[in-house]
């Protein structure tokens, strides 16, 4: 079973490819070379499994059919190593000419000027939430290859069979989630747990932190988030879990990293924070019963707390032989329907909002849930989602240390949170 702490660091995006498609490459091997009949060859790579492959080699094929004379050479990994791997293929001087962006790592790109500057793309059909996610400035080196969010689900399955209402999803409070989770956990007689979800993780405490009305990251790039607001957040955890709302501490570490491993998909908890465009996948894997809830707090705090968010940019290289094809095989990924009906969602909900409600109608059910959530969210006054500032990548991991020691209680809530504030400013220095 793969590390599921690790898993997660590799932004909750696991892949589990068994082999190589015959027109999609695995691995990092570079190359494109134009051939000699002067046909344009793009490179373009990004991480995911199989079946995103599959989907991916069938957009391209319909961009290569409508666009006679360019050929696109794909590569993927796994999550895991693709930062490490592309850092290495910038560093040899063999940047792709389309690639996957990770969100924490396109300020470290971008200010290093490694990323062209998308400032001739079609952005129009994105909103405002989308079109500024890899905004620097003024300037934009990225576009969402999708949207998602985090979003509570709830086993209804197990809620009728202890007899628990669940909360209004659109009103509810982290208060309400103790108290539903306390009830779940009571009925269930400690064989099911009424909640579970991970402090460390960075998603779910930048909900938190807007809703207190501060930034995680600033838009100036520096630490918004305060000691305060750390100590609430683990506080908050310590009397749930005191309570048997949340399970004891270590119980979440024990669980897989694929849907299928959840505890919400083996029913020992009743609710947990899951990506968006991951519903369909918790869906089947619990069982077809689950419903999808915004985050709690968000009309009780200062502020909306959730944002629209991307599991991955895409950006083109600045030293790319050929940006004038690659910005158009970028064009044809978000505006072009034909694309995305051949990806559908595999990458969240497409970020061209007539896009995704021309093909909302064939997509699978739980996709248009998980569409349906998106589309509403983006037409709601929300909080913008800023990029990280470069050392900011680094910061999950001193949050996750801090964050188990405080669960295990060999440290305070305020100790650990003046100690995760020091390591959290410390990075964005050096």
């Amino acid at each position: 079973m793969m590390d599921r702490r690790a898993a997660l660091r590799a932004a909750a995006l696991t892949a589990a490819g068994l082999g190589a498609l015959s027109a999609c490459g695995r691995g990092f091997g570079g190359g494109g070379d134009d051939t000699p009949d002067g046909a344009v060859v793009l490179t373009m790579v990004w991480w995911g499994d199989n079946t995103r492959a599959r989907k991916t080699q069938a957009a391209l094929d319909v961009f290569q059919r409508k666009n006679p004379g360019i050929t696109v050479r794909t590569e993927y990994q796994d999550s895991a190593p693709y930062k490490d791997k592309l850092a290495t293929r910038f560093a040899a001087g063999d940047p792709p000419d389309l690639m996957a962006m990770r969100m924490d790592s396109l300020r470290e790109y971008a200010d290093r000027g490694a990323l062209l500057e998308l400032a001739g793309l079609d952005l129009s059909g994105l909103g405002e939430s989308a079109r500024t996610l890899a905004a620097v400035g003024d300037r934009t080196y990225g576009v969402p290859s999708g949207l998602n969010s985090i979003g509570f689900v709830v086993n209804r399955t197990l809620t009728d069979r202890f007899g628990v209402r669940i909360p209004d999803g659109d009103t509810w409070g982290w208060d309400d989630l103790g108290t539903f989770a306390r009830a779940v956990t009571e009925a269930g007689d400690g064989t099911v747990y009424g909640t579970g979800f991970d402090l460390f993780t960075l998603a779910n405490l930048f909900v938190f932190t807007r809703q207190r009305g501060e930034d995680f990251f600033t838009e100036r790039g520096t630490l918004g988030i305060t000691a305060g607001t750390v100590q609430a957040w683990f506080e908050m955890a310590q009397r749930m879990r005191d309570e048997r709302a949340l399970p004891p501490a270590g119980f979440m570490d024990e669980a897989g990293s694929s849907a299928a491993q959840s505890y919400i998909a083996s029913g020992k908890l009743a609710s947990q924070i899951i990506p968006t465009n991951n519903f369909l996948s918790y869906n089947e894997a619990a069982g077809g019963n689950l419903a999808l809830l915004r985050m709690p707090g968000e009309t009780q705090g200062v502020r909306r707390g959730q944002s629209i968010d991307t599991p991955a940019l895409w950006s083109i290289a600045a030293r790319s032989k050929h940006p004038r094809e690659a910005l158009a095989l970028l064009d044809f990924l978000i505006n072009d329907p034909e694309a995305s009906q051949a990806t559908g969602t595999t990458r969240g909900v497409p970020p061209n909002q007539r896009v995704a409600a021309a093909i909302r109608p064939g997509l699978a059910k739980d996709d248009q849930v998980a569409t349906d959530y998106l589309i509403g969210l983006q037409g709601e006054t929300l909080p913008r989602s800023f990029t990280y500032p470069p050392g900011g990548s680094s910061i999950a991991a001193s949050l996750e240390t801090i964050a188990t020691e405080v669960e295990f209680k060999r440290q305070t809530p305020a100790d650990g949170a003046a100690a995760f504030i020091a390591e959290a400013t410390k990075a964005l220095r050096t």
